[in-house]
């Protein structure tokens, strides 16, 4: 068993094909599947893909400041796009809720291991393609570096 099957709650994001040369406008989506139930912007109308490098720095951002106590409630919504989900610090862990209902309730340590794994798999794969002269590049990698030292310290 894998890492990412022992996890409570499981994080995808993924970049749309054929949208012509790579930028830091590049859409796509996100999937979260945890005990509790699933949310993901794939497959709905209207469309809810996002800006994927821009939704994913501002996720890492924004739940850098939940895991580190700066804010017991995050509410994150995709770039240009309406897919949003709520994250909240309790007692019992990190409760995940999307739009449609509850997702997972974790532990911060497991949610910050699946959300890094996620956003390294994102940029192992197609952060190269982006011209380094794209300002995302740069906005990417800081905040994956950031995101990296706070799930160490769960």
């Amino acid at each position: 068993m894998d890492l990412k099957e022992r996890q409570a709650v499981i994080v995808r994001f993924s970049l749309r094909p054929d949208q012509g040369d790579p930028s830091g406008f590049d859409l796509g989506d996100m999937s979260w599947r945890g005990e509790l139930g699933e949310a993901g912007s794939a497959g709905h109308v209207p469309d809810q893909g996002m800006m994927i490098w821009i939704s994913v720095t501002d996720l890492l951002d924004s739940l850098h400041m939940l895991l580190t106590g700066r804010s017991g409630n995050v509410s994150f919504t995709g770039v240009n796009c309406s897919f949003g989900l709520n994250f909240r610090a309790t007692k019992k862990g990190v409760s995940v809720r999307g739009r449609s209902g509850p997702v997972a309730r974790v532990g911060p340590a497991e949610l910050a291991e699946a959300v890094l794994s996620a956003a390294e798999e994102l940029a192992s794969r197609h952060l190269s393609a982006v011209p380094l002269r794209d300002g995302v590049t740069h906005d990417y990698m800081s905040a994956l570096d950031r995101f990296r030292l706070t799930a160490k310290r769960q």
